[in-house]
């Protein structure tokens, strides 16, 4: 698209650079201590239940939201410390029901917040992150309590539009044009809940027209930031000769090829459609593949993002439609042998009867779900690869952790500075990256300095 034409709606999601699911494999380190997490959330005697909140059974969206990957990152971001992982993922289980991320904080609540165009999700970068971007100086509220939620809700959707095997998001933040000056008490609350409930979240964070006091401020952050999380953040940088992005995916106030202008009543239909749309389908291959919690983000991601039947549904239905045809040959068969003076032979009288006895029992896999009740499907090309990504995975015990403390007892991040001023400034959207380095990388590049949990133990997110 030329900078002379004008685009208003959001950019659809590229497909995914990943061609297997790059967490497909885990050491039996890593596979044991998820497995343990995955063992006390799906636990059946006594039933599981949130601990210390009325009605603790999961709910359907509960179970949707704790996927394999899910389980995984709060695994790293807790240093791969079972019960550090389980402490911090029942704590966002419990804040997300008290916090109403499931009816309270809808699109229709916060949409008051986004008239302006001051949190626009828009382009993806070369890996396929979302595009969020923040511009302070477009801020239209007073009211902190809705500007946060409004900065949760804009995160939630980033998710809604990560394609398969991207786990992370790309942050833009832009001081220019006399953005307002930080709130405090809002930066905070936002750092609080982002990097207790949203780890390993941060793939990227671009800063530019950076103000006195907010450079002030990241002058005394930084030093207190992991490497890992402190190469994540960049400072007036070159977009496109860095590879971060191309010209197409960028606004051209970041010197891209897109005269993005935020109309909210074009771009902001689109947008919460298209992101309902996706959840939707996913939701209907997650039902698919048994409505349990664990079941990988990789296999319900995997089918039409937009509308029409699912994949896998599909291929249910083709599984289906072969048995029949496959019964029918054999009554087929059956009869020619009668007419024939020929009694059929014992493998075409008990075909269907077999069929039904080779099905394998519907048990929990490591993977944290029940298979179909189809025969099993051959190996695929990622179980096939399975060794030889032993041969380059670094285990749990093989990287220390990086992250320092602060005064305070929990790792600061540059996120939660670059999120928390972004958000205060600019309306309260804000992002923060608050992980620890677990024992092995993640394809998103999602490990960072530590955020705190409430028990007191490591804990961190990206």
């Amino acid at each position: 698209m030329g900078s002379a034409e004008k685009a208003f709606l959001p950019i659809r999601p590229p497909a995914t650079t990943f061609n297997d699911d790059p967490h497909a494999v885990l050491s039996p380190a890593e596979q044991k201590m998820y497995d343990e997490v995955l063992g006390h959330l799906t636990r059946t005697t006594p039933v599981y239940t949130i601990p210390n909140i009325e009605k603790g059974e999961l709910t359907e969206d509960e179970k949707f939201w704790i996927s394999r990957e899910c389980i995984l990152r709060y695994l790293r971001a807790s240093k791969w410390k079972v019960s550090n992982a389980i402490h911090r993922l029942e704590g966002t289980l419990k804040w997300r029901r008290e916090y109403g991320i499931y009816d309270v904080v809808s699109a229709q609540h916060v949409e008051p917040e986004a008239v302006t165009g001051k949190a626009v999700i828009y382009g993806y970068d070369v890996a396929g992150k979302p595009a969020f971007y923040m511009i302070p100086s477009r801020q239209n509220t007073d009211e902190a309590t809705r500007q946060i939620q409004f900065t949760v809700w804009m995160l939630e959707r980033c998710v809604d539009l990560m394609e398969p095997g991207v786990e992370t998001l790309a942050l833009l933040i832009n001081f220019a044009d006399k953005a307002k000056n930080p709130s405090v008490s809002t930066a905070l609350s936002v750092l609080s809940i982002l990097q207790n409930h949203y780890p390993e979240r941060l793939g990227l964070a671009l800063v530019i027209n950076v103000p006195f006091l907010v450079n002030a401020f990241f002058k005394i952050v930084m030093p207190f930031v992991d490497p890992i999380t402190r190469n994540k953040v960049k400072f007036n940088p070159k977009i496109f000769e860095d590879g971060f992005f191309k010209t197409d995916m960028v606004m051209k106030e970041w010197g891209g090829s897109r005269n993005f202008e935020y109309v909210h009543e074009k771009y902001w239909p689109d947008f919460v459609s298209t992101c309902e749309k996706r959840v939707k389908t996913w939701k209907d291959n997650w039902k698919v593949l048994g409505s349990k919690v664990g079941i990988s983000e990789w296999d319900y991601k995997k089918g039409n993002a937009f509308a029409g039947p699912s994949v896998i549904q599909e291929k249910e239905t083709k599984k289906e439609d072969k048995k029949v045809e496959d019964m029918k040959k054999a009554e087929d068969t059956d009869e020619a042998a009668e007419v024939d003076g020929v009694a059929p032979t014992d493998s075409a009288v008990t075909l269907s009867d077999t069929m039904v006895a080779s099905q394998p029992p519907v048990e929990p896999t490591s993977n944290g779900y029940s298979p179909t009740a189809d025969p099993p499907t051959p190996p695929s090309p990622v179980e096939k690869k399975e060794e030889h990504h032993h041969e380059h995975h670094t285990g749990p015990a093989d990287i220390p952790s990086t992250a320092q403390p602060t005064a305070g007892g929990h790792s600061v991040t540059a996120v939660s500075g670059a999120g928390a001023v972004a958000g205060s400034a600019g309306g309260g959207s804000t992002i923060n990256n608050d992980s620890g380095p677990g024992p092995s990388g993640d394809a998103g590049g999602d490990s960072g300095a530590g955020g705190g949990d409430a028990g007191g133990g490591d804990a961190g997110g990206d």
